[in-house]
This record gives C-alpha cells, sequence and structure tokens, in this order.
C-alpha cells in the first residue's frame, strides 16, 4: 500500500485539521513535538504522511501530485485557482470575503465607477469585479493591512477577509457587498481521487459524520 500524503496549511488551520484526523481515529504523534526539526512526519500504521507549508503552497501540492490530500482556507484556493477537487467544507475559521470601504464608496459600486480596488487577493477581487459585477477597475495588490488604502488614499474601496468586522469600524469603514462565504476545505489531487479512490472516499465519509 502507497502512503497517502497530506498537505496541511502552517499555524491554527494545521492544529485543528489534526484534531479533527483524531477524532476519526488518524493520528500523528511526532507533529505534537514542539521542538522538532523535521519537515515530513509519518503514520507507519496507516500508511500516512503529513507535511506543513504555507497556506498559498498547498494548493500548488496538491495539484502537482506531491500531496494527494489539502487542508487550506477557500480563500486561498480561489487566490490560487489550481487544477484541484474540493471535497469537504470542515466549518474551520469561517468568515466572508467582502467589499469594505467607507460608506461614501457605496454610490461608486452602484453606479460601476471606474475605481480602484486594493487588496491581498487580487485574483478573487478581479474575478468579482470583471465577472460578477461587469464592472472595470484597477486592482491594486498589497501585502499588509489593506484598510489604510481607503484611507489614505491609495484606492476607494478594498477586497478582504471579515470576521467580526472590529478593525474595519474603528478605521471608519463598513462592509459595502459580500462575495462569499469562507472556510477551510479539504482538497485532493484528480489523479489521487481515481488511484486512491476507495480510501480517499472512506476518509471523506467518516470526516463527514465527526463534522
Amino acid at each position: 500500500m502507497r502512503y497517502l500524503t497530506f498537505a496541511l496549511a502552517k499555524g491554527r488551520l494545521a492544529k485543528n485539521t489534526l484534531e479533527i484526523l483524531e477524532k476519526i481515529g488518524i493520528t500523528c504523534e511526532e507533529m505534537k513535538d514542539k521542538d522538532t526539526r523535521k519537515l515530513i512526519f509519518v503514520n507507519e500504521e496507516l500508511k500516512l504522511k503529513f507535511f506543513l507549508a504555507k497556506a498559498g503552497d498547498v494548493p500548488t501540492y496538491v495539484e502537482y501530485g506531491a500531496a494527494d490530500i489539502g487542508v487550506v482556507g477557500k480563500d486561498t484556493i480561489l487566490e490560487e485557482g489550481r487544477d484541484i477537487l474540493e471535497v469537504v467544507d470542515l466549518g474551520m475559521g469561517k468568515c466572508r470575503m467582502c467589499v469594505c470601504g467607507p460608506k461614501s464608496a457605496e454610490e461608486l459600486l452602484k453606479h460601476h465607477d471606474m475605481i480602484r480596488v486594493a487588496s491581498k487577493y487580487p485574483n478573487i477581487a478581479k474575478d468579482y469585479f470583471n465577472n460578477k459585477k461587469h464592472q472595470t477597475v484597477e486592482i491594486i495588490k498589497l501585502n499588509g493591512s489593506v484598510e489604510l488604502a481607503p484611507i489614505v488614499g491609495l484606492s476607494e474601496v478594498i477586497v478582504d477577509i471579515v470576521e467580526t468586522g472590529s478593525t474595519l469600524r474603528e478605521n471608519g469603514l463598513d462592509v459595502l457587498e459580500e462575495i462569499c462565504p469562507l472556510s477551510a476545505r479539504m482538497v485532493v489531487n484528480q489523479v489521487s481521487m481515481k488511484m486512491e479512490n476507495a480510501r480517499i472516499m472512506k476518509l471523506i465519509s467518516e470526516l463527514k459524520t465527526v463534522l
């Protein structure tokens, strides 16, 4: 039996994923060692391998078959646009992708004016404005605090993840439009799904019983 390999997004998401997997009897003790320098962790008994990756890289590992299965946020899946199968909504880290800005920007969105949109998620922003709203916009990619962009006049609105909205409110911004709900998803490589169908489907159905 070949190993099934999991790519997990580093941080809280990986920790929460392992807790869910434990409920269906999948454990990886060596991943719990805080001081380990290992990059790949193995469960010999179940023929499983695990590795941690930067969230943005998880869909790439899965698309190219370096991992059979990945767990990552829906925001990353949409932004990366990789050719992978999304199989389970794990329901963790629920939030939404929204268009935000000062109340005054509402009119610009209504009248489809040419505006500038700042975002860490240029592909999601582009898809939303071009394909769903049919509004011509200029998209500016930022890596840090996107909320700053409309305040300093870099853009009229931003596209960003909203959990509670408190950061927005503190900075005089509002949610103007909702793009889509987000949460952690399990994704599978297309070829692995065919080659290891029985094992992967069993895993999916067991996961659904505990979620």
